[in-house]
């Protein structure tokens, strides 16, 4: 993915060290260092605490727009939210669940789980979903109304 650099760039810019980082998100320096590095995958929930506070959106962290932050942008995740917007997304392409879960490599019932609120989509995931469709990050999570997608 492309997150690590952008984390860095974002880090290094504001005078932060991993360790303060860190602790904004919970985690140890050594696991951000990790993040950081991509060495693991930074789960959505960390991530959108460093957007909320760098004040960027996910497409950036992405690297999927230049657009470092939105208007109207809602700092949560609402699984409601992303739960019907996955489902409105997957309607759109005409992707059913077994079609999604074998594009991203995983079981149609996990799938089922992030539409049913039983799973937060998978970092990953959403990143795949996101690249192949041109669709937004923070769309999908029910952060921003518009844009949704990309051009």
């Amino acid at each position: 993915m492309m997150y690590g650099k952008q984390l860095r760039s974002l880090r290094e810019r504001n005078g932060l060290t991993q360790e303060q980082l860190g602790q904004i998100i919970g985690v140890t320096k050594q696991t951000f260092n990790h993040f950081e590095k991509e060495y693991t995958i930074i789960p959505i929930k960390h991530l959108n605490l460093l957007c909320s506070y760098f004040h960027v959106s996910l497409d950036y962290i992405f690297g999927l727009t230049d657009t470092k932050q939105y208007q109207n942008v809602d700092q949560d995740i609402d699984l409601n939210i992303v739960k019907a917007r996955l489902k409105e997304f997957r309607k759109e392409n005409k992707l059913s669940q077994e079609k999604l879960a074998t594009l991203l490599n995983v079981s149609k019932g996990t799938i089922g789980n992030y539409e049913s609120n039983r799973a937060i989509i998978a970092t990953p995931f959403l990143y795949t979903i996101c690249k192949k469709y041109h669709i937004s990050a923070d769309y999908l999570l029910g952060k921003i109304d518009n844009p949704k997608y990309f051009e």
